[in-house]
């Protein structure tokens, strides 16, 4: 890590941007004297950015009291910009630490950051100590937090108190389906596959969404074995022979085959750890590969878009070699023969048998590699920072960080992922325009569609399918009639080890809004009831798979009220506290309370809800309203003795 020569540099604070999230107040390096701070400069669509999230894991969790790590995301494309996304993004790569939108490059430029991703060490005095770029730095900058802590430690001006962050999780539930990157139909077999990456398995239904069944746990792993003891980890792409089922196991660095008939996974190529090389040959189980995102086979070899070398490999199925196809590794916008050719971040193939056609996600371009004389050539699109969103012709198109691409009839088709469109390239013509999408996202059907970064595409029965990563779902569109829906899968469920991260925070309810309400007179000496009712947004129900939760308390005033219990005990109505956690809690709640004396007394009542649009896709929210209620206990026979309480929920 290189450090500051001669006089000490003070960090410069952050401001500038579109503010904070993982936070619920907005960070200082004044407020955060004491702590060994560590920025981290990236931009959420850069694979390097992504490589060194578990670096960042690692340092946070040996340095949990004594080291703050603070995303800087310094976005390169525009749709990178919205906190919205990075939220989504922080969600997608469970990034559990504060991350500030610099969107106008105000902390990268009081900085002097050149690069993603870039790492600034600052001292619990506010000084820096030091730089560094790129991925693979975990040892250096080990060493140093290491160093500063103990120094800081000796000196006693280190603080090791734990900071408490609120994080974007909390606000959010589990769905069927999480983040899913690609899809794979197979009209024959009447099969959808689905590559469920953030609940880390394959989903496979009918092409009209009815569920067949589920491979892997949900848990993160890279265990073979029968579908309900695999495991993968953020698999992506997919390629299908008959019944065997390939996978792009991605962030395991491995290739998976699926024996359809036998119900079993096999590693088959890939040791497991991240490669660094750019050329290597040999058995697929020796070789090390890095971020394989895309699959497509072509008669008995599986060529693999490797997004982390920027470069194609191939796996040469019957002889259990994988081998360097395409690809320098140079991160560029560079045609000609296949070993000189750039490429910069490749996530998406599909091939018409005489070309492989590469979806160059970071240099927005479209690629096709012609099989038989070798030559790499840039069929349409602009370059790294020359991106955009224009139809038209050759160079002057514009796309923005393309994910998934699909060969129908000659055609080209684009999930233009930032763009949140579907896009439709005619090779011969170089010439692209807009098939579906507003450019904007969203999640509208019929005929006027909109997406959320979709980054996989497949065709069966003159029907698209489109993962549609940001809505969690999968949409279908009649390409006769050019009317998109989403697909409904009847029964699918979110992992059984996936815990909600709400229902483990009982104590201080996520996202939580408080609201106090008028006083109100209750009767002495009589039963009562507390009714509670919650307006949900249109299209949204109680989510069935979560548990929802309340809990009433007398906060002064035990004399007055008593809460009636469902334990026998609680009969009596002198409890000060319910509660109550279950999936099949509905609206309006009803919650039995007893007055006794007359006096004031405040009730306090909590209600924690997951709630979810009607095709449970898009996000399921979290909500938690507080309500304070003073009361006044009166020896009055015409008093009511019903509290009603009304709360309203949102779907932003």
């Amino acid at each position: 890590m290189s450090a500051q020569q001669g006089v000490r540099v003070r960090a410069p604070e952050i401001t500038g941007g579109r503010g904070w999230l993982n936070t619920d107040k907005p960070l200082s390096l004044a407020a955060l004297k004491g702590k060994v701070v560590l920025l981290d400069f990236w931009t959420y669509g850069c694979i390097n950015c992504i490589h060194i999230i578990p670096d960042l894991k690692r340092l946070e969790e040996k340095y949990a009291n004594q080291l703050v790590v603070i995303g800087v995301h310094s976005a390169k494309f525009e749709n990178e910009k919205e906190t919205e996304n990075i939220r989504r993004i922080i969600l997608r790569y469970e990034i559990e630490h504060p991350v500030y939108n610099d969107a106008e490059f105000k902390v990268w430029q009081s900085y002097g950051v050149r690069a993603w991703p870039t790492q600034i060490l600052i001292d619990p005095a506010g000084y820096v100590i030091g730089s560094i770029s790129g991925e693979g730095n975990y040892e250096p900058i080990d060493r140093a937090i290491g160093k500063a802590v103990d120094d800081f430690r000796k000196r006693g001006e280190l603080n090791e108190e734990p900071l408490k962050l609120t994080l974007e999780r909390a606000q959010i539930g589990s769905l069927p389906l999480a983040f899913p990157g690609k899809v794979l139909a197979d009209a024959k077999g009447d099969r959808l596959f689905i590559a469920d990456s953030n609940h880390n398995r394959i989903v496979i239904t009918k092409l009209d969404g009815t569920l067949v069944e589920t491979i892997g746990t949900g848990e993160r792993g890279s265990a073979d074995g029968a579908f309900d003891q695999a495991s993968f980890y953020r698999p992506q792409g997919m390629a299908l022979d008959r019944d065997n089922l390939y996978i792009a196991d991605t962030e395991n660095h491995l290739i998976r085959r699926v024996d359809l008939k036998a119900r079993t996974v096999k590693t088959i190529a890939g040791t497991g750890k991240q490669s660094h090389d750019y050329f290597k040959q040999g058995p697929s189980r020796e070789v090390g590969l890095n971020s394989p995102w895309d699959l497509q086979l072509f008669g008995s070899t599986l060529y693999i878009a490797m997004a982390g070398p920027h470069q194609i490999w191939k796996l040469d199925l019957d002889k259990e070699v994988v081998s360097t196809f395409a690809g320098s590794g140079r991160e560029a916008r560079l045609d000609g023969p296949l070993l000189e050719a750039g490429f910069a971040q490749p996530s998406g193939l599909a091939t018409d048998g005489k070309s492989l056609f590469v979806a160059d996600s970071e240099s927005n371009i479209i690629r096709a590699i012609d099989l038989s004389s070798g030559q790499v050539k840039t069929v349409v699109g602009g370059d790294l920072f020359e991106f955009g969103d224009v139809d038209g012709r050759g160079d002057d198109v514009r796309l923005q960080h393309p994910l998934g691409i699909f060969v129908l009839d000659g055609k080209v088709l684009i999930a233009d992922t930032y763009n949140h469109k579907i896009k439709q390239l005619d090779p011969a013509a170089r010439s692209v325009k807009t098939l579906f999408g507003t450019g904007k996202p969203g999640q509208t059907d019929c005929n006027s569609p909109s997406l959320y970064e979709p980054g996989g595409l497949s065709v069966a029965n003159n029907k698209l399918y489109i993962a549609d990563t940001n809505n969690h779902a999968v949409r279908v569109v009649d390409l006769k009639t050019k009317e998109i829906s989403t697909l409904r899968i009847k029964g699918l469920e979110p992992p059984a080890g996936l815990a909600t991260v709400a229902a483990m925070d009982a104590d201080a309810g996520p996202n939580s809004e408080e609201i106090t309400l008028a006083s109100q007179r209750l009767r002495a000496n009589q039963d009562g009831t507390v009714l509670v009712q919650v307006e949900l947004p249109a299209g949204y129900h109680l989510n069935p798979m979560a548990p929802q939760r309340y809990r009433v308390s007398v906060e002064n005033g035990g004399q007055q009220v008593g809460l009636v219990s469902s334990s026998a005990a609680g009969t009596n109505g002198r409890d000060t506290e319910v509660k109550e956690t279950s999936k099949s809690l509905r609206l309006p709640l009803r919650i039995p309370f007893r007055t006794h004396e007359a006096g004031k007394a405040e009730l306090r009542v909590q209600l924690t809800l997951f709630y979810c649009r009607e095709d449970n896709t898009g996000t399921c929210r979290i909500k938690t309203l507080v309500w304070r209620a003073p009361i006044e206990v009166v020896a009055d026979t015409m008093t009511s003795n019903e509290i009603k309480i009304q709360g309203k929920v949102t779907a932003e």
